[in-house]
């Protein structure tokens, strides 16, 4: 069957008429969203064939408000080389014309003609029903009942097992039903349809049972009763011999000598546990003094690195100076002004520095002495910790900055150099009385002037000369020179130091005192975890500041005298002064080189020294060398401690381990469980005698030798007429499974060729799988490698790629019987994954060679790789003609 064309009108949403044509044997896909009438399509075919023209159940049909509409419907479509036109009309003006090629029917003779056709039937009255719609119902799929195939497949099951017969022939004959019926009447009155027994056959084999039961409960009361009279006997004599010995008794006094011996080894353990703690305490104290120690060696490494590094510093001085000494002593020479201004001015520093150290010293010695008097000796360790971190307090530096100080004074003290090499230096030397002007500043006696800017010299009654300073990059250098310069100020004053030297005797006391505060917590945590008085850390804090100036005091160098100027005339100062110019401007220009390099040497050889000389003299402070006498004398005793306990506890070890008290333990245990279980097992004795000799005086009295005799009697009379009945149920039961096996090969003849189009189709998708149908050809049972059970126990998805198989399978079937075929499917497959719905497409293509199939939906991106054009409804309703 291949439906040719669709036409609709006044038929619910389509009121004007749409004519669905041009339909293609195979797919044929059409599209649209929810609402655009695609299930309207799917229900006009329906109506076409399900419905009644007369029906007054139809009013669903017309279009929504219009109680004049008569709902039409007409089809074409080809049959076994016959052209079918059906035309119907519902409601107003109702009529069915079907003409097949040139034989016009009309009214019911056409409906039922059709109804034939394909294998359905009309209700008596009322609307169509599912149960009546029989071949269609079963191909033509409704939206959202595809995974629902077990009543359309009974509603159409008389039609699919005529066309079966069609094709294997009658083989479902009915002549062996009534022997089967009677066998299985016989049958029911000795088993259930399980197989289990009933009636006079399950009570005979209850019967039986109870009789055995009983039976070998007798049997076993004699042979205990024989048995019991024997255990009397034992039991007695070992009660006897028990009462004689008492063995429980002298297993208590066992245990009692266990106890005392086991009492003895807990008290060494206890002491060897105490012994152990002290131990434990002694090696914490001993690791905190031997790391402080380490750390005093490790702070001598460092000087002896510091010395190494001055020696060659100052070797690498030695031959700069060497290089070139005649340049050198003319430069020399030019400088020695300069640098006795500057001397001098070093000198007015130092003896400013000193007065206020001394202060400090005679202020701090008067506070100290006062504080001394009242600082308890007890509290010296406290003292110390509190000391270190106000130390760290004071000295708190980071050494990112100490880092960035140290390269701006490297860039600084670079410039300086540069700047001295290319700037122009006056030095005058005049004779008492005599004053020259310079920029505005009076000059006398002798000095020198490194001019980095224009500068004017005015000779009272002479006038003025004018100095210009040489060298390109002068000016730069001095404005980088400026900037470094207040950039190192703001550093230093961030940093509350003077100088760079300072500020790595601030990292040295700071590191010292993290060390310090490390070693005294320790220490003082093992001690005294309870801290000592504020006073003693006042006094530690008054005392590091006061050995911190005293030492500083004493580092500073003397003060020179003051440098006299000598008395010479103007011009022979200005003869002087440009003799020196000429011979320091040509000196300056022939070792400019030099004497940067001499500079550089210079300045790292300072350094070095300065570093040596203040690590030697923390190092080599008299508190520095007791704390590090009394440190080695606290890890000699510590050491002897540790030593002498150790010994101890290695004694006591070997008493406890040769004691062996898990042994003595386990005797305690064991001696207490043999008395326990001696007397319990007597009073156990005691309890069974009595016990046997009441149990052997009921059994005499009960006659239980007659009563197992007769019971036997009885049981043989049951046994024989329940193996009777159980050879009669054996019989009747292997008698109709052979009937049924003879039934069941006749209908699997009748199932092969809809079981063949089956596996056809579920290969593609499950190449492992089967499906197997029932004698009602009901797809029932699935099977998919280890995986077994019912359809209906699928998931959704598989349950909706079951049904949809299972049809194309009943229309290959029908097909090959020369029945009519025509598969729809409204929004079918939509609970399908990505992989399955691939495998459902190879499905339906193959399908398509031999059905038409029309394909409603609302995802048309899910089907574009159908292999067909599909066809946009929306698009062909506003052309109001689909073709």
């Amino acid at each position: 069957m291949k439906l040719q064309r669709l036409r609709v009108e006044q038929f619910r949403q389509f009121r004007h008429g749409l004519e669905l044509g041009n339909l293609q044997p195979g797919i044929n896909l059409i599209y649209g969203p929810n609402e655009s009438g695609k299930s309207t399509l799917v229900r006009a075919i329906r109506a076409a064939f399900f419905e009644r023209y007369r029906s007054k159940s139809a009013e669903d049909l017309a279009p929504w408000g219009d109680s004049s509409a008569a709902p039409t419907v007409e089809l074409l479509f080809e049959h076994q080389g016959q052209r079918w036109q059906l035309d119907k009309r519902f409601l107003k003006r109702h009529r069915c014309d079907l003409l097949v090629d040139s034989t016009a029917f009309s009214g019911e003779e056409a409906e039922e003609k059709l109804a034939e056709l394909l294998g359905y039937q009309f209700p008596k009255k009322g609307a169509s029903k599912e149960e009546h719609w029989g071949i269609p119902g079963l191909l033509w799929v409704e939206q959202g009942t595809g995974q629902d195939i077990e009543k359309a497949v009974l509603h159409a099951g008389g039609h699919l097992k005529s066309a079966l017969n069609n094709l294997v022939g009658e083989v479902a004959s009915s002549g062996g039903d009534e022997i089967i019926e009677a066998v299985e009447q016989q049958r029911k009155e000795l088993l259930t349809s399980t197989g289990k027994p009933r009636g006079e056959y399950l009570d005979l084999g209850n019967t039986r049972e109870t009789l055995q039961l009983q039976k070998s409960d007798l049997q076993a009361r004699v042979e205990q009763y024989k048995d019991q009279v024997d255990r009397l006997a034992t039991l007695a004599t070992e009660h006897e011999q028990a009462n004689r010995e008492r063995p429980w008794e002298e297993a208590r006094r066992e245990m009692q000598r266990a106890e005392v011996k086991y009492r003895d080894v807990e008290a060494l353990q206890e002491q060897q546990t105490r012994g152990m703690d002290s131990l434990k305490q002694l090696g914490q104290n001993l690791t905190l003094l031997q790391q402080s120690q380490a750390h005093w060696k490790n702070q001598s490494q460092q000087l002896e690195l510091r010395l190494k590094n001055y020696e060659k510093a100052k070797k690498q001085l030695e031959h700069e100076e060497l290089a070139s000494p005649g340049l050198v002593k003319a430069v020399e020479t030019a400088r020695s002004q300069y640098q006795l201004a500057t001397g001098a001015l070093q000198q007015a520093h130092l003896r400013d520095k000193r007065e206020r150290l001394q202060k400090d010293c005679t202020r701090l010695e008067a506070e100290l002495a006062k504080l001394k008097q009242s600082q308890e000796k007890a509290k010296v360790i406290q003292a110390s910790l509190d000391s270190a971190r106000k130390q760290k307090n004071q000295n708190l530096i980071y050494i990112s900055e100490l880092n960035r100080l140290k390269q701006n004074q490297r860039e600084l003290d670079d410039a300086n150099i540069r700047i001295q090499t290319v700037a122009t230096r006056v030095t005058w030397n005049l004779t008492p009385g005599k004053a020259l002007v310079l920029d505005g500043q009076n000059i006398e006696g002798q000095g020198d002037k490194l001019l980095l800017e224009p500068g004017v010299l005015e000779i009272p009654g002479l006038g003025s000369l004018g100095i210009q300073p040489g060298g390109d990059d002068l000016a730069s250098l001095r404005r980088q020179l400026e900037r470094l310069e207040q950039s190192l100020s703001q550093q230093l004053a961030a940093m509350a130091v003077e100088s760079v030297e300072a500020a790595e005797l601030k990292l040295g006391r700071l590191q010292d005192a993290e060390a310090q505060i490390q070693r005294f917590d320790d220490v003082l945590k093992s001690l005294a975890p309870n801290g000592v008085e504020q006073l003693n850390s006042v006094s530690a804090e008054v005392e590091s500041e006061h050995l911190a100036r005293s030492a500083e005091l004493e580092a500073m160098p003397a003060v020179a005298a003051d440098i006299e100027g000598s008395d010479k005339p103007l011009s022979l100062v200005e003869s002087e002064l440009k003799q020196a110019e000429a011979r320091l401007t040509e000196a300056e220009s022939r070792q400019r080189e030099q004497e940067t390099l001499l500079l550089k040497a210079r300045h790292t050889c300072e350094a070095a020294h300065r570093e040596w000389q203040r690590m030697q003299d923390e190092l080599n402070s008299a508190e520095r060398q007791q704390q590090i006498e009394e440190l080695a004398r606290d890890i000699a005793n510590a050491e002897k401690q540790s030593a002498a306990l150790e010994s101890s506890l290695k004694e006591r070890e070997a008493q406890i381990r040769e004691a062996r008290p898990e042994l003595l333990k386990q005797d305690i245990e064991r001696y207490r469980a043999t008395a326990e279980h001696q007397e319990k097992a007597q009073q156990n004795r005691a309890l069974e005698l009595s016990e046997i000799r009441a149990r052997l005086e009921a059994w005499g009295a009960e006659g239980l030798e007659e009563q197992h005799n007769e019971l036997v009697a009885r049981l043989e009379h049951v046994n024989r007429r329940y193996l009777e009945l159980d050879r009669r149920a054996k019989a009747l039961d292997l008698l109709l499974n052979l009937l049924k096996e003879k039934r069941q090969v006749l209908t699997r003849r009748l199932q092969a060729p809809l079981q063949k189009h089956l596996d056809h189709y579920l290969t593609v998708l499950f190449p492992e799988a089967s499906l197997e149908v029932d004698e009602n050809l009901m797809p029932g049972k699935f099977s998919r490698g280890s995986e077994l059970g019912q359809m209906a126990e699928l998931s959704f998805g598989a349950r909706e790629q079951m049904g949809l198989i299972s049809r194309l399978a009943y229309a290959d079937l029908l097909q090959e019987a020369g029945r009519p075929t025509l598969i729809i499917l409204d929004d079918t497959l939509v609970h399908s994954d990505a992989e399955r719905l691939d495998g459902m497409k190879r499905i339906l293509f193959d399908a398509a060679t031999r059905h038409q199939i029309l394909l409603f939906t609302c995802h048309p991106e899910k089907w574009r790789d159908l292999g067909v054009e599909p066809r946009d409804l929306e698009a062909l309703k506003l052309k109001g003609d689909i073709g």
